[in-house]
C-alpha cells in the first residue's frame, strides 16, 4: 500500500526495490535513535506503537547485528515502564559496568573450542559428592551396572563399571558395535554420549554414577539409555557471532540501551550501586572524588535531619489532618527513636510543612546501608469508617495512605544533601506489620508517574564545610580503625557484667532454632564480647553474632568488617541466611556470595528462585550478588535459562521493574547465542496464551476444537523450540490430536510436543493462563530440597517433585507425570457412587495390582508406595500444604505417590461455614494404611511398623522427620528469603510461624520425636474425618479427564 502510494509523488523512481527495506520507528524521547522490525510478517502495529504515530523505511543493509539483537532483546523484555526520560546517572553507571562483564566474556568464548561450547551449552549434570547414595549402591552388581546404546541400526546393551569415565564407556559400546573401527585410539574422543530422548551430554572425567541422569534411572530401576554422537554433529553457537560485535562499552555513553525499554528509564534518588563490588570500587571512588574536595561522614558531629517540604497528588478530601512519620532502619532493626511532623490541613490535594526533622543519631554513626522510611498518614478524629490498616496509637488513630523508602547515602558512597521528589507506594489494605513505618519495602521510587501517585518533596541536611563533599569511609579506612581500636585495647565490650559462660553454652539456646529476634539484651552483650571466640569456636554462629552488633556505633561497624577479614567461609545454608533482608551491610552481604562462590551448578539452581529474591533486598542496582548470578549464568546456560524466566516472571512487577529489566539486559548482551533461543520461547508462550483467552470465551464443548485449529493454524510459532519448562528439551511439533483443553477453572492447556530425538518419547506440558504459579515452584522447590537431604542421608523416599515454571504474571508452565491417576478417579473407577467410594479401602490396591500383574512387581509398587507416602506425610506436614483433597493427590502405575496444586501453605487451611475443612496434621486414610499393609488391616502389622519408623524414628544418620529438623534453619531461610515476592500466604514474619512450630526447633530431639508420633497418631485416628471430606468433594465435583 505504501508503495503504491509512493508512486505518486516525485522522487519515486529513486526509492529501490520494496523488498530492501523493513520499517523504522523513533525511539521514544529522543531523534537521533530508532528502532528497525526486519520481520514484518511477525510483527503488529499495535505491538509497535510508533512514537508521534510515524513510520520511516530504513535499508535493510544499514541494519548491523548488533540493531538486530537490541530488537530481539526489547522484544524479549516487552517493558511496559512510561517513556518519560529523566537522566539516571546510576544507570549509565550499571550499564558501563556490565558491558565491561560483557566484553569479557565475549572476548572468552570467541576463542572457545567445540567442547567447551558444548560444555556452556549443554552443561553436565553431576550429582555433588563423591559418595554413592545407599539406594543407588543396592541396585549395582559388583559395582556394574548396564547402559544401552542406540544407533541408526541397532540397540545394544553393555555392561560397565559404575566408575567408569564416559570415555570408557564410548570404548566398551564402539568395540561391541564395531570391533574393527574401535582399535583407532582416537575413534572415541570423536564421539559423545547423547541422553536418549534430551539435549543433555554425558562427557568429561566424572564417573557414570556421579551423572543425575544415571543416579535417576537407577533409583527407577530403569537402564540409563545413550545415543553416541559425533562431536562435530552437536548444534552449538558459532564463534564468530562475537566478531562483528561493536563495542558496547560505549554505549553507556549514549545511552543507546534506553531504546530497550522505550526510552531512558525513570529513575529518583533511589537508585545507586554498591561501592564495594567487584568491579572498580576504588576506580570510581578515585573517578569522582579525586577532583573535588571530601570529608568522611566520620568528620561530622553533628545529628542527621532532613526536611519534608510539601505532598502532592494526595487523593484525600480537603479539610482531613495529615501527618509524615519517619524512622531511620538498618535491614529490618530501627537505629533511633521514629519521628513525626506536625499535622497540617490537606489543600486542594496537597499539603505543606516545610518542618525539618532531627533524628536521634549522629552523622558519623549512621551506618553505610541506612535508609530513611516514611510513611503518610490521615489523622482519624474518630473510629467511625475507618479500615483494616488504621491503626491506634498514643496520639489516636491514624490510617496510613503511601509508604516509600530511600537510602541516606547514594551509590557513590556521598551523603545525600539535595532536595529529591520521591514517588509513593500506596499503603497495603491488608498489611499486617505492627510498625506503620516499611523498611523491608524496596528504596526504589514508584515508577508510575501520573497524577494518582504521592510524591514528597524532601531535602537532605547540610553539614560540614560549603562545597565539600560528605562520603562514607572506605574499606581500607574502616580497617584501619578497627586496628587503631585494637592496638589501644579498645574492646568495644558493652557495659554489662562480666558472663563466665563459654560461647558454646550462650550461642547453643539460639544458634539452631531460629530464635534470633528473641536474644535478650544479657546475652547480646555476652556473645559480643565473646566474638572472637564465636569466630574461633563457632563460626557457623556468624548470623547470631551480627544480630548482636549495634549498627548505629561506628566502632562496632568497623570492628565486624575486620573480623569478616579473618572468618572461616560458612556453610551454604549459613550463607543462604545472610543474603536475607534482616543483613543489610555490603560487607557482610559481599562475605555471602563468596562463600556460594565454590558451590556447584546443580546445587546453585537449587537456590536460584531464592537469590532471585534475594537481588530485592540490595540497596543499590551494582552488587555482589548481582556480579556473582550473572557470571555464573554467562557460563551455563542452564542457569541462564532459569535465570532469565526467574526475571521475566516479575518485569511487570512495578518496584523491581528497572533492577530486573537491567539485569536480563546485562545477560542477554552477554549472551546473544541464547536470545533467539529464548525469543522463540516467547514467542510460542504469546501465541500459547493468545489460544487460552479465545479458548476461554468459547464454550467447554467447542474449546478443543477451537484449539486444535488454532494450534494448526500457526505452527511455524510453537514448533522447534528449546522448552521453556526444562531446556534439556527440544520440542519438535505440536500433536495437535493430543492436545485438549482441561475442565479446571481457568481451563489450562494440555499441550503434547513431538520429541525432536526420534528415539525420545513425546513431551507432556500444562499451560496455564490465570493461575499464580509461584507458590508452586516454591513448594516444589522446597520437596526438591527436602528429597536432597534426604538422599544426602542415605533415604530415599521416592518424591516426584515435577517441574513447574511461571513466565509471567499468572502465566506458566506444569510438568505432565505420565502413567498417574488422581486418588479420586481411583475410587470413582472401583465405587459405584462417587460419594462413597472414599471408604471403599480396597479400591487403591486394587488398582496397583492391575497395573502391577506379578507378586514381585506389585510387592515393588507397595514399596514405591510405602516409601513416597512417608515423605510426603513428614513433607506435607512440615510445610503446612493444604486443600488435600483426592483430586490433589495422584498415584503412579508403579505405586509413587505424589501430591500437585500447592495453592495453599503454611497452615492456611480452607474453612467452610465458619469450620476447617482439614482437621488432620498430613494425610493418612485408611485405604493407604491397607495398601502399605498389603490388603491387611491390621495396624501392627510388620510393614505398617516400618513405614511409621521411616516417618518419625532416627537410627544411624536419621529418618525423615528429625533428619529435616536439622535443617531446620536453611529451610526456614529459604521461606524468609521469598517474602518480598508477594505471596498472600508468605507476605510477613508472621507466615513463618507455622514451619517454626511444626518444626518445633525448641524441643530436644527426644521431644520432637515425641511429638510427631502424636501428630502420627492423630492423623491416623482422624482418618475418616479425610474420608469424609473427600466423599463431599467427589459429591460436588466431576473431574475425570
Amino acid at each position: 500500500d505504501v508503495w503504491e502510494e509512493a508512486e505518486r509523488y516525485p522522487l519515486y523512481c529513486h526509492l529501490g526495490d520494496k523488498n530492501k527495506y523493513c520499517f523504522g520507528t523513533l525511539a521514544a524521547g529522543r531523534t537521533n535513535s530508532n528502532t528497525t522490525y526486519e520481520n514484518e510478517a511477525e510483527t503488529r502495529l499495535m505491538d509497535v506503537q510508533p512514537t508521534l504515530g510515524i513510520l520511516r523505511f530504513v535499508e535493510k543493509s544499514n541494519v548491523s547485528e548488533n540493531t538486530k539483537l537490541m530488537e530481539n532483546i526489547s522484544s524479549l523484555l516487552d517493558s511496559k515502564l512510561p517513556v518519560k526520560t529523566l537522566v539516571n546517572p546510576e544507570v549509565n553507571d550499571f550499564r558501563a559496568k556490565m558491558s565491561m562483564l560483557s566484553e569479557d566474556i565475549g572476548s572468552r568464548r570467541a576463542v572457545m573450542t567445540r567442547m567447551e561450547r558444548i560444555a556452556y551449552q549443554y552443561p553436565a549434570k553431576l550429582v555433588s559428592g563423591a559418595h554413592v547414595p545407599e539406594p543407588i549402591s543396592r541396585r549395582l552388581t559388583n559395582g556394574d551396572f548396564c547402559v544401552v546404546a542406540i544407533s541408526t541400526d541397532m540397540q545394544l546393551t553393555v555392561k560397565v563399571p559404575c566408575r567408569a569415565t564416559p570415555d570408557e564407556v564410548l570404548k566398551r559400546i564402539l568395540k561391541k558395535q564395531n570391533p574393527s573401527k574401535a582399535r583407532n585410539e582416537n575413534s572415541s574422543t570423536e564421539y559423545i554420549l547423547k541422553v536418549c530422548g534430551r539435549e543433555e551430554y554425558i562427557y568429561g572425567a566424572h564417573p557414570m554414577i556421579s551423572f543425575q541422569y544415571v543416579q535417576d534411572c537407577l533409583s527407577r530401576d530403569e537402564t540409563p539409555t545413550f545415543v553416541p554422537r559425533l562431536v562435530r554433529t552437536v548444534e552449538v553457537f558459532k564463534n564468530d557471532i562475537y566478531d562483528a560485535r561493536e563495542d558496547f562499552t560505549q554505549w553507556s555513553a549514549s545511552a543507546k540501551p534506553s531504546s530497550l525499554y522505550g526510552g531512558s528509564i525513570s529513575s529518583s534518588s533511589g537508585y545507586g550501586s554498591s561501592a564495594g563490588s567487584t568491579y572498580g570500587t576504588q576506580l570510581q571512588q578515585s573517578h569522582t572524588l579525586r577532583k573535588v574536595k571530601y570529608i568522611t561522614s566520620w568528620e561530622i558531629d553533628a545529628k542527621l535531619q532532613c526536611t519534608v517540604h510539601e505532598i502532592r497528588g494526595l487523593n484525600v478530601e480537603s479539610d482531613k489532618e495529615l501527618g509524615v512519620q519517619l524512622g531511620l532502619f538498618h535491614g529490618g532493626k530501627s537505629l533511633c527513636k521514629t519521628e513525626r511532623t506536625r499535622t497540617v490541613t490537606v489543600n486542594s490535594g496537597a499539603a505543606t510543612w516545610n518542618e525539618t526533622i532531627l533524628f536521634d543519631i549522629n552523622v558519623s554513626n549512621v551506618p553505610r546501608m541506612a535508609r530513611l522510611c516514611l510513611v503518610v498518614y490521615e489523622n482519624m478524629r474518630t473510629a467511625k469508617g475507618t479500615g483494616i490498616r488504621t491503626r491506634r496509637t498514643k496520639d489516636g488513630l491514624i490510617n496510613p495512605i503511601a509508604w516509600v523508602n530511600t537510602m541516606v547515602y547514594d551509590y557513590k558512597n556521598q551523603l545525600k544533601v539535595d532536595s529529591v521528589t520521591l514517588y509513593t507506594w500506596d499503603y497495603a489494605e491488608d498489611a499486617q506489620s505492627e510498625d506503620i513505618l516499611h523498611p523491608l519495602g524496596t528504596v526504589e521510587p514508584n515508577p508510575n508517574r501520573d497524577n494518582m501517585v504521592v510524591s514528597v518533596l524532601l531535602s537532605f541536611g547540610t553539614y560540614g564545610p560549603e562545597g565539600r563533599i560528605i562520603v562514607y569511609p572506605g574499606e581500607e579506612e574502616l580497617l584501619s580503625h578497627a586496628t587503631k581500636m585494637s592496638h589501644r585495647n579498645e574492646h568495644l565490650n558493652r557495659e554489662s557484667a562480666e558472663d563466665t559462660r563459654s560461647i558454646r553454652a550462650i550461642m547453643s539456646a539460639y544458634m539452631y532454632n531460629d530464635r534470633l529476634n528473641d536474644i535478650h539484651e544479657q546475652d547480646r552483650n555476652a556473645i559480643w564480647a565473646k566474638r572472637r571466640e564465636c569466630m574461633k569456636q563457632m563460626p557457623q554462629g556468624l548470623p547470631c553474632l551480627l544480630y548482636c552488633v549495634e549498627w548505629n556505633n561506628r566502632d562496632e561497624v568497623s570492628e565486624i568488617v575486620s573480623l569478616l577479614q579473618e572468618w572461616p567461609k560458612l556453610l551454604v545454608e549459613r550463607a543462604l541466611e545472610l543474603l536475607d533482608y534482616a543483613y543489610a551491610d555490603k560487607y557482610v552481604r559481599r562475605y555471602a556470595v563468596d562463600c556460594l562462590r565454590t558451590i556447584e551448578d546443580d546445587e546453585l539452581l537449587l537456590y536460584l528462585l531464592q537469590l532471585v529474591q534475594a537481588l530485592k533486598h540490595e540497596s543499590y542496582l551494582n552488587c555482589d550478588l548481582v556480579y556473582f548470578l550473572l557470571q555464573r549464568a554467562l557460563h551455563n546456560q542452564h542457569i541462564g535459562h532459569y535465570l532469565f524466566w526467574h526475571l521475566r516472571s516479575e518485569i511487570s512487577v512495578p518496584s523491581v521493574q528497572v533492577r530486573f529489566g537491567l539485569i536480563l539486559e546485562a545477560y542477554l548482551l552477554g549472551s546473544p547465542e541464547h536470545v533467539a533461543v529464548l525469543l522463540k520461547q516467547m514467542q510460542c508462550l504469546r501465541y500459547l496464551q493468545t489460544c487460552s483467552d479465545n479458548v476461554k470465551k468459547g464454550s467447554k464443548e467447542k474449546g478443543r476444537t477451537l484449539l486444535i485449529e488454532q494450534l494448526a493454524k500457526e505452527g511455524h510459532v510453537t514448533s522447534d523450540l528449546i522448552s521453556p519448562l526444562n531446556p534439556s528439551y527440544r520440542c519438535k511439533a505440536v500433536r495437535t490430536d493430543r492436545c485438549k483443553v482441561m475442565d479446571s477453572k481457568m481451563r489450562p492447556l494440555w499441550i503434547v510436543y513431538e520429541n525432536s530425538d526420534a528415539n525420545g518419547d513425546d513431551i507432556h506440558m500444562i499451560f496455564k493462563n490465570g493461575d499464580d504459579l509461584r507458590q508452586d515452584m516454591l513448594t516444589l522447590q522446597m520437596l526438591r530440597i527436602m528429597d536432597r537431604i534426604w538422599k544426602s542421608h542415605g533415604y530415599d523416599f521416592r518424591m516426584n517433585p515435577y517441574s513447574c515454571i511461571s513466565t509471567d504474571h499468572k502465566l506458566g508452565l506444569i510438568e505432565v507425570v505420565l502413567n498417574a491417576e488422581t486418588i479420586a478417579n481411583i475410587q470413582k473407577e472401583r465405587g459405584m457412587f462417587s460419594a462413597t467410594s472414599p471408604f471403599k479401602k480396597g479400591s487403591l490396591l486394587a488398582w496397583l495390582r492391575e497395573h502391577n500383574g506379578t507378586e514381585d512387581l506389585l510387592a515393588k509398587a507397595i514399596q514405591e508406595f510405602t516409601l513416597s507416602c512417608a515423605g510426603y506425610c513428614v513433607a506435607t506436614y512440615v510445610l503446612g500444604v493444604a486443600d488435600r483433597h483426592s483430586d490433589n493427590i495422584m498415584v503412579k502405575k508403579t505405586g509413587q505417590l505424589f501430591h500437585i496444586d500447592f495453592g495453599h501453605i503454611l497452615g492456611h487451611f480452607k474453612e467452610k461455614f465458619g469450620f476447617r475443612r482439614e482437621r488432620v496434621p498430613f494425610v493418612l486414610t485408611h485405604d493407604f494404611v491397607y495398601v502399605i499393609n498389603n490388603g491387611r488391616t491390621d495396624r501392627e502389622a510388620q510393614e505398617f511398623c516400618r513405614f511409621q519408623t521411616l516417618c518419625e524414628e532416627v537410627r544411624a544418620c536419621g529418618r525423615a522427620f528429625l533428619i529435616l529438623r536439622q535443617h531446620g534453619c536453611l529451610i526456614l531461610s529459604l521461606f524468609s528469603m521469598m517474602i518480598s515476592t508477594g505471596l498472600p500466604e508468605l507476605s510477613s514474619e508472621k507466615d513463618l510461624n507455622y514451619l517454626r512450630e511444626t518444626l518445633v526447633l525448641d524441643k530436644t530431639e527426644e521431644e520432637a520425636r515425641t511429638h510427631f508420633k502424636l501428630k502420627f497418631s492423630e492423623a491416623l485416628a482422624n482418618s475418616w474425618k479425610t474420608s469424609l471430606n473427600w466423599a463431599s468433594h467427589n459429591f460436588s465435583k466431576n473431574n475425570r479427564q
